[in-house]
Formats: C-alpha cells, sequence, structure tokens
C-alpha cells in the first residue's frame, strides 16, 4: 500500500473519531437528561461509525505490523502527516474514553437511586400495611369481585 493511500484511510479513520466524539457529546446530553429514545438512536449512530472504522482498519493493519520500517521509507511530510493523525486518534479515543466513562457512571448512579427507591416504596406498602392490620385488624373484604 503506498502512503498516500494509508493516510487517506487514516484520515478517514480520524473523520470517524471526530463523529464519534461529537457523538458522545450528544450522548452525554441524552444520559443527563434522562431521554432513553434519544440515547438509543445515538448509540445506533455511534455504533455505525464504529463500523466504518473497522471497515478501514484491514487497509491500514498490514502496514502497521512493520509501522517503523514504513515510516522511515517516506518522505518527512508523509511521515509528519501520518503522525499527526495518528496523535488526533489517540486524543480523540481519550476524549471517547473519559466520555463514555462518566456517562456510565451517571447511569449506574442512578440505577443505585432507583434500586433504594424501589426498596423505600416496598418498605412503605409493608409498613402500611402492618399499620392497618395493627388499627383496624385483619379483616375480610365482604366484597366479592368475581361477579
Amino acid at each position: 500500500m503506498n502512503s498516500q493511500q494509508v493516510i487517506m484511510a487514516l484520515a478517514q479513520q480520524v473523520e470517524c473519531y471526530r463523529r464519534l466524539a461529537k457523538l458522545a457529546e450528544i450522548q452525554h446530553e441524552h444520559v443527563q437528561s434522562g431521554e432513553t429514545a434519544q440515547l438509543l438512536e445515538v448509540l445506533g449512530q455511534r455504533q455505525q461509525e464504529l463500523d466504518r472504522i473497522a471497515m478501514l482498519e484491514p487497509e491500514i493493519r498490514s502496514d502497521r505490523a512493520k509501522w517503523t520500517a514504513w515510516a522511515q521509507a517516506q518522505e518527512p511530510a508523509s511521515r509528519a502527516r501520518v503522525e499527526s493523525l495518528l496523535d488526533e486518534t489517540r486524543r480523540l479515543l481519550e476524549v471517547i474514553t473519559a466520555s463514555d466513562r462518566n456517562d456510565a457512571m451517571v447511569l449506574h448512579q442512578r440505577k443505585q437511586s432507583m434500586g433504594r427507591e424501589i426498596r423505600q416504596a416496598s418498605s412503605a406498602v409493608t409498613v402500611n400495611r402492618r399499620y392497618a392490620a395493627a388499627a383496624y385488624g385483619s379483616q375480610k373484604s365482604s366484597m366479592d369481585v368475581q361477579r
């Protein structure tokens, strides 16, 4: 594969990662506001970007195995462009990963909070039943709901 093909594939991957970073921002907004339907839509869009990245990966993978030798054989401008694209890819991956980690933490906290609320509601129902039984006795209802 020639240097222009590698640079083009890397540039396309960087564009995908830029879109993923933007989608991560949108995802964060939906997580914060609890908009589940919109969150699922964004996750679908993110998967499409990941699929595009996976399609580009074979074009780059073969050269990564011999990356040092390949890079040394390139002109300084091409080598600098490739290094710039790889640096941007790493930076974007860090941003995306940090955003996803924060969203996962928010969702986990929300899940724990919901669990506490459910336990509290269940406890309240039990307390109310016990109170009613103690206050009014455990009389059977005379209403026939079968009819």
